[in-house]
């Protein structure tokens, strides 16, 4: 990755290509230097936010963003016209130009989708992926995700030596950081919270939530195709469980239920 998108989580989560060379450290500032990694379990929900927020701004600049003007742009600020706000948090939405097959949200609200993926779905699949992706942050579930990675690093790292505060974290620890809580595998329950979600939300936007059915059917088929490879980051965070077929039932059922036309 509205942190993985987009976990979902659309994200929507991936492993985002990472330069530690442009990581910013500047938001350990806002951080108590007198928190020692030992007590990381202290970190507020504030302190956490400005972490990731942060880390979005610094992908976001080691990424090429795609312009105001761009097509990509264009498509999906038009789709996701309405989407404002998940559960409290503020959503904002960004194209990354890149080959590779991916989305992604974070906790903050950011969602980020691949233009690599843009052109193999089409508007009702690209909503479903985004949909899933923002439920698993309006849950809350991408910033345990982020709460987790930071506490594994504290354990692993010397940071953990009482002489040490999380002010220390080097470049390449946040962009470890960032990598695992992005591609930071969710449990059954959560995936399926994270459906659910997504398919209310976008009933809740004037969106088709059978869109959340649509995206898991266009997944399989990427699954079975012959270059799945390709595939592999988007598929990692969908395929594990419930399996497809599962979850397309579900969604179905929901949208016949609500009076929507299934495929």
């Amino acid at each position: 990755m509205c942190h993985r998108i987009v976990k979902i989580a659309f994200f929507i989560v991936l492993c985002v290509s990472w330069n530690p060379s442009c990581a910013q450290t500047d938001w350990m500032r806002v951080l108590s230097g007198t928190i020692k990694a030992g007590q990381a379990m202290t970190i507020t929900d504030e302190e956490l936010a400005n972490i990731v927020r942060e880390q979005v701004v610094a992908m976001d600049k080691v990424n090429n963003v795609c312009g105001q003007d761009s097509k990509y742009t264009k498509r999906l600020m038009g789709l996701t016209k309405g989407m404002t706000n998940a559960n409290g948090i503020k959503l904002n939405f960004k194209v990354y130009q890149t080959k590779e097959y991916n989305a992604f949200a974070c906790p903050d609200g950011s969602v980020r989708v691949f233009s690599a993926l843009m052109d193999v779905l089409d508007d009702n699949e690209l909503l479903g992926v985004i949909g899933h992706e923002i439920g698993h942050v309006a849950l809350r579930h991408s910033k345990k995700a982020w709460r987790s990675a930071l506490l594994r690093s504290a354990a692993s790292d010397a940071i953990a030596s009482k002489s040490r505060t999380w002010a220390t974290l080097s470049d390449s620890s946040l962009g470890s950081i960032t990598s695992s809580a992005l591609s930071a595998k969710h449990s059954r329950y959560h995936e399926t919270q994270a459906d659910d979600y997504g398919y209310s939300f976008l009933k809740k936007c004037g969106k088709n939530p059978w869109a959340m059915g649509l995206a898991f059917k266009k997944l399989k088929a990427l699954s079975k195709q012959g270059d799945s490879s390709k595939y592999d980051k988007l598929l990692e965070a969908f395929s594990s469980h419930p399996n497809f077929d599962e979850r397309i039932n579900r969604m179905r059922v929901k949208a016949k239920n609500d009076g929507y036309k299934c495929d």
